[in-house]
């Protein structure tokens, strides 16, 4: 899936950070990225999106980087955004998002994109 829109909810500019990490390492695997977060301007010289309702092009996965609680009020604007799919990386899962993402044929997989994409699994 090269040169794919990947969207990643819940994005860091801080180094230490899982989701950082994994704008970097999409972007290495060559991974258009779209990194979303409500204040922060750009990380690694991508404008950073703050909400998911200014996204209007295709999205090929949406990775979260958000815990559960964050989730439950964007869960609407992620169904809108319609993904080909999603990635729950670990402490993002809900169960609230699981029955939205099922109720409309969004398919999901809870895994961690870093391995994902180290494994050749992305």
């Amino acid at each position: 899936m090269q040169n794919t829109q990947i969207v990643v909810l819940g994005a860091s500019n801080k180094a230490h950070r899982y989701s950082y990490k994994a704008i970097k390492m999409l972007l290495e695997y060559g991974h258009h990225v779209l990194p979303v977060h409500p204040k922060i301007e750009n990380i690694e010289g991508l404008v950073v999106k703050h909400h998911l309702s200014q996204i209007l092009s295709p999205v090929d996965t949406l990775t979260l980087y958000i815990g559960p609680k964050r989730i439950s009020p964007l869960i609407d604007d992620i169904v809108k955004l319609n993904p080909s799919r999603v990635i729950l990386n670990p402490g993002t899962e809900s169960d609230e998002l699981e029955l939205a993402l099922l109720h409309h044929e969004i398919p999901f997989v809870k895994d961690c994109t870093l391995l994902m994409l180290e494994h050749g699994r992305f």
